[in-house]
């Protein structure tokens, strides 16, 4: 063994490299203000080997990207733990470096003849921030694509060459399958090549410096073992609270929608301060926020070792630094506040929640994710569609569940029914109860509240003796049972006898049939048909066409004819009957 470690000596000289890397000097001796840069380089292997085996199952394509990460988190062994760590290490990176340019700046070490070493150390920032940049649209999800649309948007700001950088970085006029492969080529290969230049570069300068003696301290010590522990022990507390913040949060997002806007979108969190920034300028002054401004604090920054000469060149600078991060932080808890309290911003970060959870409900399923990608699954899901739906045609008239499908409260007063268990028992209970019929949430802000239904209810149905009541309730149940509902299912099977008795009394002893058509043609029908009533079919028949003889003909009041009107198509009409009948997609419980 000796005899072959002499000749890999002799030949390499790897014994010696080794041995210097392991008891080089550490200027000013040991401690735990020196941690910082073995930290960085630690916290940059994590990403490193983190990122390599992302790298083993991501593809980057709008129909793919998405689709592998969700593989990565779900199918991949460890794979949630690979990409929180590699997220947040990238976090952890960004703090780290600006921890390590604080110091620097507040003890002075940025100046002469240390100035290369500064000005690589905030070039090495610049291009981590540059490489979580282009990570963050990777994913493909609703964070990533609007947040980095909203970025790249302004490149366009700058003067002359901003139309054609803006183009340059997404690939044509739209961000698509061209952004993705160019933000993974920089994010995977040219951004971390130019780390580790400028990484080697530090350690050769470092090296230089040392060999001629630059460094002026008395106290020099080797590396191995006290800092050699420090660093450990600094190494370990990141990668600690590293995996604990990835063990708490669930990075799950749903799949980018290119085809409606995101009100939450927003960047990282240490970009906060300039998106808050940029708020307050409009017009032909946004500029100034994105361009002008960040560019002369970058110029300052790069300047203060030559500022520095000047006698109160260092107070001048640790006074700018300190003022710009109170700037920063000003900015920051102001853009968290105003988050805070904005409705829209908030609406949208719940929806996308769960959006995402419900993807992964529908990724997770027998059918798995189409060919056409995971965004077809929650174009394809009345659950996710049915609210869009129903808030964007319906509530500005109905109700479901005293909202606008979404939980909030249209701007428009109610003046059309509620719609929540149409078609169920108990919605057809309420219809038939005289103290509800001519209420909001049936009849009582239509035209109809004066039509023969309302008083049908209130002069014969509110004196009906117990027994008729019953016969009532039979009735109710069978036409109930025409929708063939999924949430009663079980007790229209086991009430099957009643039904039958109902559907029976229905035509002979309620005169339903005076009115609606039953199970046979009646062209005298002068209301809804109440053959297959409140069933897909029956449904999306009525909200193609209300105003149809089967349903309300010239006694419609102000529903639109959805289908006939061109307003929806009928995929639409599909979704928000599904909807509007509780019947989507529901995992098993095993």
């Amino acid at each position: 063994m000796k005899a072959w470690l002499a000749w890999l000596e002799e030949r390499t000289g790897a014994g010696s490299l080794w041995r210097g890397l392991l008891y080089h000097s550490v200027p000013g001796g040991a401690g735990w203000r020196q941690v910082w840069g073995n930290t960085i380089l630690f916290a940059l292997a994590v990403e490193f080997v983190t990122g390599f085996f992302l790298w083993l199952a991501y593809s980057p394509s709008t129909q793919t990207a998405w689709e592998s990460v969700f593989y990565i988190q779900h199918v991949v062994p460890g794979g949630a733990w690979l990409r929180g760590i590699h997220h947040f290490m990238a976090d952890a990176l960004v703090l780290l470096l600006g921890v390590h340019l604080l110091q620097m700046i507040v003890l002075g070490t940025y100046r002469a003849p240390r100035e290369v070493n500064f000005w690589i150390a905030l070039l090495l920032l610049l291009v981590v921030a540059g490489v979580a940049l282009t990570g963050y649209l990777l994913p493909w999800d609703q964070h990533g694509y609007w947040g980095t649309k909203v970025r790249t948007g302004y490149l366009g700001l700058i003067p002359v060459v901003g139309s054609a950088l803006q183009k340059l970085a997404i690939g044509g006029a739209e961000m698509g399958n061209l952004t993705l492969t160019r933000f993974f080529a920089l994010h995977a290969g040219a951004l971390p090549a130019v780390i580790v230049t400028l990484i080697v570069a530090q350690g050769w300068i470092l090296h230089r410096q040392a060999g001629r003696g630059t460094e002026s301290s008395n106290s020099v010590t080797p590396w191995l073992p006290d800092q050699a522990l420090r660093d450990a022990v600094a190494c370990l507390v990141v990668l600690g609270v590293v995996v604990g913040v990835a063990w708490r949060i669930n990075l799950a997002g749903a799949p980018a929608n290119p085809g409606e806007a995101f009100a939450a979108a927003r960047p990282e969190w240490y970009f906060y301060f300039l998106y808050e920034l940029l708020s307050h300028f409009s017009g032909g002054m946004e500029v100034v926020g994105a361009v002008v401004l960040p560019n002369v604090v970058l110029l300052v920054l790069f300047a203060m070792p030559g500022l520095a000469r000047w006698r109160p060149g260092h107070r001048f600078n640790v006074s700018f630094v300190i003022l710009l991060l109170a700037g920063g932080a000003a900015l920051t808890l102001n853009r968290i506040r105003a988050d805070l309290s904005d409705e829209s911003y908030q609406r949208a970060q719940k929806q996308e929640r769960l959006e995402a959870a419900r993807v992964s409900e529908l990724a997770l399923a027998d059918t798995g994710i189409p060919p056409t990608g995971a965004a077809t699954l929650l174009q394809n899901d009345p659950l996710t569609q049915g609210p869009r739906l129903f808030a964007r045609h319906c509530a500005s008239c109905h109700r479901f569940d005293v909202s606008d499908g979404f939980g909030n409260t249209p701007s428009d007063p109610q003046s059309a029914s509620e719609l929540k268990g149409f078609a169920s028992r108990a919605w057809l209970a309420g219809l038939l109860d005289p103290a509800q019929v001519d209420s909001t949430n049936y009849f009582g802000a239509t035209k109809h509240r004066e039509g023969k239904m309302v008083k049908f209810v209130k002069s014969k149905v509110a004196n009906y003796p117990p027994a008729k009541q019953e016969e009532l309730r039979k009735v109710i149940a069978a036409v109930s049972a025409e929708a063939g509902l999924k949430t009663q299912s079980a007790a229209d099977t086991r009430d099957a006898a009643l039904i039958a008795e109902g559907r029976q009394l229905l035509v002979d002893e309620m005169a339903c049939t005076d009115c609606h058509q039953f199970r046979a043609p009646d062209d005298q029908a002068t209301a809804p048909d109440l053959t297959g009533y409140g069933s897909r079919a029956w449904l999306i028949e009525f909200l193609r066409s209300p105003k149809h003889a089967r349903f309300y003909g010239d006694h419609n009041d102000r529903m639109p004819s959805f289908g006939e009107d061109g307003l929806l198509d009928e995929k639409s009409l599909g979704l928000l009957a599904d909807w509007l009948r509780g019947e989507w997609y529901e995992p098993s419980v095993r």
